[in-house]
């Protein structure tokens, strides 16, 4: 297996960290990896202990490598938060070929330009994501490679995020012995994993609702077009039960995973379970409808959250209705109460693959998914990667013998 066709993903989520590992044959995608681990040291998203995730990240790689048998040096870092933010920006190059065939080269320029954009010192460009290309004023073009043309434009969106954020992330990645190859919005991961041509285009709220955080993304126009970060998620629901219940955290959320259902008129009175209260060395029985009426409003509530924010961005009424997804909408009973609550055409969706056929695997293996589908793109509108420069007996140019040349192109 040569590592050119193995793309592992990294998600470093509050509860969990996955690793997995693709393989891209022939244009599919294989799932033949996949490691997990308690989340340490991450709370609502963000990390709070550098050394408790170097741990956790190198407790899931081992347990994918193990798995694999081969090891992990490179990975894919989905990243997501609060501190996300969109930008719009517009690059313009002239074509290069003589025979002004649009190439590889022309589009990395085009790219390149459009991340020439003015930024706050605390903020950084995380990628690119070209909405259309134009040549010579031609609107609506996706690919512009292999055209001819004069004039190559592009209108992209530029993803960017906190500097602090970004260099912690990158850091306990690297203090786990890894090589973060690029930061990979999370968002475009499931988005393209999750939505149809059609539902990117009309316009659709995915919601990607986790332990400690809920992502909200909207796709319009083929894009992303806005993406929010809420603190609620699945942790606060084993709160309530650990309080309704009055026992330990923990044992709450075996609890949450074994017998928990979201609503109250799907679960069974006759499923019954003991619980270990604290400060009694005696055990109390509760039914799955007790513990129902503890959830139920919570999830309510939270959906009334994620409906109110999708509002807030524009999208009260989205034509593509919403798309759930992420590990809290595992629990039985979500789809029902959510059809309810958000008064539309709901969903829940997650990966058909065999081995992660769950919403908690759906950024993970998103991740994949959209590097094997826009391969050419992101890696030209990547960041330029610290590479050991060539010896040549050639007198390089200095910077003002090239922004000479840069801005006689855009002239």
């Amino acid at each position: 297996m040569s590592n050119n066709d193995v793309i592992v993903s990294l998600d470093i989520g509050t509860s969990k960290v996955r690793v997995i590992i693709g393989e891209v044959a022939n244009g599919s995608i294989n799932i033949i990896g996949v490691g997990s681990s308690e989340s340490e040291g991450i709370r609502k998203g963000s990390i709070v202990d550098i050394d408790q995730t170097v741990q956790s990240i190198r407790n899931a790689v081992d347990h994918a490598e193990r798995m694999v048998g081969i090891q992990i040096s490179d990975v894919y870092v989905g990243i997501s938060g609060n501190h996300i933010g969109l930008q719009t920006s517009h690059g313009v190059v002239a074509v290069s070929n003589e025979d002004r065939e649009i190439g590889e080269e022309d589009i990395e320029r085009v790219l390149q330009a459009a991340r020439v954009i003015a930024l706050p010192p605390e903020r950084e460009i995380i990628g690119v994501v070209p909405q259309q290309y134009l040549v010579d004023g031609l609107e609506g073009i996706q690919d512009p490679r292999g055209m001819i043309g004069v004039r190559l434009e592009v209108e992209a969106t530029i993803i960017t995020g906190a500097k602090t954020a970004i260099h912690n992330l990158r850091r306990v990645v690297e203090k786990a012995g890894l090589n973060v190859a690029d930061l990979v919005l999370m968002s475009l991961g499931a988005g393209t994993m999750t939505l149809s041509k059609d539902e990117k285009m009309i316009g659709t709220v995915l919601a990607d609702i986790g332990a400690g955080a809920t992502t909200i993304s909207v796709f319009e126009n083929g894009t992303l077009a806005a993406t929010s970060t809420l603190p609620i998620g699945g942790e606060f629901i084993s709160n309530d039960i650990s309080i309704g219940l009055h026992t330990q955290l923990e044992n709450a959320e075996k609890i949450k995973l074994k017998f928990a259902c979201a609503a109250v008129k799907d679960s069974a009175a006759d499923q019954v379970f003991k619980v270990p209260r604290i400060g009694s060395n005696t055990e109390k029985e509760f039914s799955q409808v007790d513990l129902a009426n503890i959830i139920e409003p919570r999830v309510r509530e939270m959906l009334q959250l994620i409906r109110a924010e999708a509002a807030r961005m524009g999208y009260s009424d989205p034509l593509g209705g919403f798309v759930l997804t992420g590990g809290t909408m595992s629990m039985p009973g979500m789809l029902s109460v959510a059809q309810e609550e958000l008064a539309t055409s709901v969903r829940i969706a997650a990966p058909d693959y065999i081995g992660v056929r769950d919403p908690s695997y759906t950024s993970g293996v998103g991740i994949i998914i959209f590097l094997t589908r826009s391969f050419r793109t992101r890696s030209a509108a990547a960041a330029p990667k610290k590479t050991v420069p060539k010896k040549s007996q050639s007198k390089q140019p200095g910077w003002f013998e090239r922004f000479k040349n840069w801005l006689s192109e855009l002239i």
